[in-house]
């Protein structure tokens, strides 16, 4: 008998598996408490809504009545979105790498009903394809382990949990600054953090752009650092980010509609695994030149848009053409004829997370390129996120889509990615609201304020976030905007906290840069003199904003304020604009909040901006 329990998730990757002849869970204690009164293994399979691979295990295996049976049989089958639950996937993920350094999704995972993974893998062919088995044989495998060798079983799946538990018990004591070197000495020197574009100069592909060889990924984190390094002056730094750029919009990459796939397989940035997501897209906003930032914009605009502002989390591969689903057939048509044709579907999610990425993307391009578009969609979709996710300044909600909220807890990504996006909003609007939210935001995640998933409790298991290629992660994010915050409250207990929480990410960026670039910008910020810059205008055409452009690198916090809203942000206790609403115009440059006298004309503050450190 069927007993499939997905059909009333809220998530759309689960429910994709409503139908399944596999009696499938949710994640959660029940699930497990079920398979110690059996007395069998757990299979725990990852993955999310847009992944062309989890459909194809889908189609090949889940759907296969027999497989169906077994698992019904002799497991307890449980669905994880990675999506919903990215804290479920990240203590998976590392207990999988002791079984494979392959890691993606699906990921397929055996655990036992005390939570501890002891078999792991990704997609698994219905027969086998060179040195990887069958899923069926998989399956044969890991029972004829669990009922021979039930003592090898265990006994490794402690190993792996202690193991876990250690590392998550470092990075615990890292973050809360104990031991040798303090917070703020942790932090890698300037010197070492611009050493990293040499490292990278070797790396580069200087056939077809980007770095290292197939598949090619956008890695926004290490754009992201090369743009923070370009502007505190690095001329090599400024031409790797030019060319890759230039790599991503030229290539197959970057869709008609001005959308980028997820990665490249070949490693000349061509046929794309054609699913696009919000993040990617919102992580290059933040570092695309004018046509390509618009290009990204409009398909945003057009396609992962609700209708209340908030951006949902992807677009499929496949679509439905001709009756049949076909990967990338409905890209690969102009796009006069994709209008004639049903669209891939999206992932419907809306995610914290990503959307304060893309908040904080839209803003920066939107400023950057003088595009008050940009902000208005930034503008939109703070909102929805404040009216829907977010209440009382606290992140209540991480996970929503048209069938309600998620159940899942708010994470690090969350709280961090929300709270950086809404100060670059306010920052950039001069709506001091915004950065009320990101600081109560802020003040959560250093508190640790976060819910530990029950299971992963029990079992010891809980990771935190773990590092990052592909986005900007949480953890970075609130160091970044505790950094803002230290700058424009004079509360250097947020500079120190930022600190913390990047040095040890940092000083691993500078090793390995390809895969653990998300801190250093951030860190390169820190360790440069504090520089803060307040134009106070009531013209929006004023010149002197669009002069301090010119200011924007690491270390330096940007703020354009009508004088009414300086006041509002002194009586909201950022103290950088206790009375700047006096003068206007006027703009204030300010090393480590001493600040010179007001220029009141673009040269004279072109001159200060100029002017080094007293």
């Amino acid at each position: 008998m069927n007993d499939n329990r997905l059909g009333t998730s809220v998530s759309p990757y689960l429910r994709l598996h409503a139908d399944n002849p596999v009696d499938w869970r949710e994640w959660g204690p029940e699930a497990f408490a079920e398979a110690r009164e059996r007395g069998v293994p757990v299979l725990v399979s990852v993955g999310y809504a847009t992944c062309h691979w989890c459909h194809v295990m889908a189609r090949e295996s889940f759907a296969d009545p027999e497989i169906g049976a077994l698992l019904r049989q002799d497991f307890v089958a449980v669905k994880v979105d990675r999506e919903e639950r990215p804290d479920v996937d990240a203590s998976l993920m590392a207990a999988a790498s002791a079984f494979t350094q392959q890691l993606g999704w699906p990921l397929t995972t055996f655990l036992t009903p005390e939570g501890h993974v002891f078999f792991a893998g990704t997609y698994f062919p219905p027969t086998p394809v060179g040195q990887v088995p069958a899923f069926r044989q998989i399956l044969a495998a890991v029972l004829d382990a669990w009922t021979e060798r039930r003592h090898e079983v265990d006994a490794n799946a402690a190993a792996i949990a202690t193991a876990i538990r250690q590392g998550a018990e470092a990075d615990a004591t890292a973050r809360a600054g104990e031991g040798a070197g303090g917070a703020a000495t942790g932090l890698p020197s300037a010197d070492s953090i611009r050493a990293v574009t040499d490292q990278l100069s070797q790396a580069e592909d200087t056939t077809y752009g980007g770095f290292g060889g197939a598949p090619k990924f956008p890695r926004t984190p290490l754009l992201e650092f090369l743009a923070d390094a370009a502007r505190d002056g690095d001329a090599e730094a400024d031409g790797l980010l030019d060319r890759s750029l230039h790599a991503i919009r030229a290539s197959e990459l970057t869709d008609a509609d001005g959308g980028v796939f997820r990665y490249a397989t070949k490693r000349d940035w061509t046929v794309p695994h054609y699913e696009r997501m919000l993040y990617d897209n919102a992580g290059l906003l933040a570092v695309a030149g004018a046509e390509q930032a618009r290009g990204i914009a409009d398909f945003l605009r057009d396609t992962l848009r609700q209708d209340d502002g908030a951006f949902v989390a992807a677009q499929d591969s496949e679509s439905t053409i001709d009756g049949q689903r076909v990967e990338g057939g409905w890209y690969r048509r102009p796009l006069s004829e994709r209008a004639l044709l049903e669209p891939p579907p999206l992932d419907e999610q809306v995610l914290t997370g990503w959307n304060g990425l893309a908040i904080r993307g839209l803003a920066i391009a939107g400023d950057r390129h003088d595009d008050p578009e940009m902000i208005g969609l930034a503008r939109d979709a703070a909102d929805a996120l404040l009216r829907s996710h977010v209440r009382d300044g606290h992140v209540v909600v991480r996970s929503s889509t048209p069938r309600g909220a998620s159940a899942a807890p708010a994470t690090i990504e969350d709280v961090g990615l929300l709270a950086e996006g809404l100060l670059q909003l306010a920052l950039v609007t001069g709506e001091v609201t915004y950065a009320v939210t990101a600081r109560s935001l802020v003040d959560d995640g250093l508190a640790n304020r976060f819910d530990v998933d029950a299971v992963l409790a029990g079992a010891g298991t809980a990771t935190g976030e773990q590092p990052q290629t592909a986005m900007r992660s949480g953890t970075v994010a609130l160091a970044a905007a505790a950094a803002g915050l230290a700058a424009l409250t004079g509360d250097s207990a947020y500079r120190t906290a930022a600190a913390r929480l990047v040095a040890d990410r940092a000083t691993t960026g500078t090793e390995r840069p390809l895969g653990h670039a998300d801190a250093l910008g951030v860190a390169l910020g820190l360790q440069r003199p504090s520089r803060e810059v307040v134009v106070v205008t009531s013209d929006q055409h004023d010149p002197l904003r669009d002069a301090v452009r010119a200011a924007r690198r690491p270390g330096t916090v940007i703020a354009r304020v009508t004088p009414t809203q300086a006041a509002d942000w002194a009586a909201a206790g950022f103290e950088l604009f206790e009375a700047r609403d006096a003068l206007d115009p006027a703009a204030y440059v300010c090393h480590d909040r001493v600040c010179a006298l007001p220029a009141r004309s673009a040269a004279d503050l072109a001159a200060g901006l100029a002017a080094p450190a007293a």
